[in-house]
């Protein structure tokens, strides 16, 4: 018999996400964001639940051959966009939309011209209005803009920027106020489509921001992009990925016992607590604390001390039925449909649910469920 752990991959749930986006965004296309291999979910599993959607967003040419060899034939954006001027090569064959963010790319743009001039692209155009990772400043974005137009390879350009507090506030004001301002300053009197959104803008702001094309990632995923202000329930959200395992062994602790190395954990009480197949080794995190939640057969009880390599212990003290064998969940659903939000549990390591679901190891078995 296997080793009882398994994540679960839930399509319905990630169908019903991207119809949450659509609906917050109905005037705009709505991109799938599928980097990290979908989020940990994997994009060969999610492709299937993700087909409606207007077009895919990811980082590398290796995920983007990826989605070509599943018969995606519609738009792909590379958010980071090349990385050499033989990138677009493949960029060509490929039918690759991506972001231009540094003078070097737009050299290799100019270069390739000279290698391809038959090839055309849809270029995005990233303008840094204050995430200060990448893209160009507002002084020089006009004249960037007036640059690449005259590209011969370039067919068409947006206007790009990325957000860094759609989350919430920015030095008190509303989250993307002022990068929203400069953005609409800069770009006023040029032409070309719009792309702004990300998961917490679209849920957030969807009635006063408004683009052509928005860029939905975490919230498809069953993980708020806002959390702890508003919960997956809030935004009407499904976990899209269940870590699920059982107990494996049960012990009896008396006062001043210790669990698990370091001795973080002391008992108080005489209390049973539960061995559960799942360690750091598996995905799960190391730091998550003593009180971190669990679903023991649907019930919620916490993790106890150190989570070591293959082996994390639980209290059950409220599931006094729990037995070798019984069900648990480390986050999503229960089989029985009880909802541990994957943003509760990465609270405990002081992390975010992104983290939790792309760290799923590959010793861990995948099961897709519709």
């Amino acid at each position: 018999m296997p080793r009882p752990i398994q994540a679960v991959v839930h399509l319905d749930a990630l169908q019903h996400n991207l119809k949450i986006a659509k609906a917050a965004a109905p005037n705009a296309e709505v991109y799938a964001v599928v980097k990290a291999n979908a989020y940990g979910h994997g994009i060969e599993r999610v492709y299937s639940a993700f087909q409606s959607a207007d077009g895919f967003a990811l980082l590398d040419l290796a995920e983007a051959q990826r989605l070509r060899a599943l018969g995606w034939q519609g738009k792909i954006l590379l958010l980071e966009g090349i990385f050499a001027v033989d990138d677009l090569d493949v960029c060509a064959a490929l039918d690759l939309s991506f972001s231009l963010h540094s003078q070097h790319q737009i050299a290799w743009l100019t270069q390739f011209q000279q290698i391809n001039p038959d090839a055309k692209f849809d270029v995005y155009l990233k303008l840094n209005s204050g995430m200060n990772r990448l893209g160009f400043q507002a002084h020089e974005y006009t004249d960037i803009f007036k640059q690449v137009q005259a590209v011969g390879n370039v067919r068409s350009v947006s206007h790009m920027t990325h957000f860094s507090d759609a989350d919430g506030e920015r030095f008190g004001l509303d989250g993307i106020e002022h990068q929203h301002f400069i953005f609409n300053k800069t770009i006023q009197g040029l032409a070309g489509k719009t792309s702004l959104s990300n998961s917490a803008a679209i849920l957030r702001h969807h009635q006063t921001l408004h683009c052509d094309i928005v860029r939905s990632g975490i919230m498809l995923y069953g993980s708020s992009p806002d959390y702890p202000a508003h919960s997956i329930q809030d935004w009407n959200l499904r976990p899209t990925m269940s870590l699920r395992s059982e107990i494996i062994a049960i012990q009896t602790v008396q006062a001043g016992d210790s669990i698990g190395y370091g001795s973080k954990f002391i008992a108080t009480q005489q209390m049973r607590i539960g061995v559960v197949a799942c360690g750091y080794a598996d995905g799960y995190q190391r730091l998550s604390a003593t009180g971190t939640p669990v679903l023991v057969d649907s019930v919620q009880t916490q993790v106890l001390g150190r989570v070591s390599m293959d082996m994390l212990t639980v209290d059950l003290t409220a599931v006094p039925q729990a037995t070798v064998g019984s069900e648990v969940v480390l986050w999503g659903k229960s089989s029985q449909g009880e909802i541990l939000s994957i943003d509760e549990v990465a609270a405990g390591s002081g992390t975010v649910g992104y983290e939790l679901m792309c760290a799923i190891t590959a010793r861990v078995p995948v099961r897709i469920e519709s």
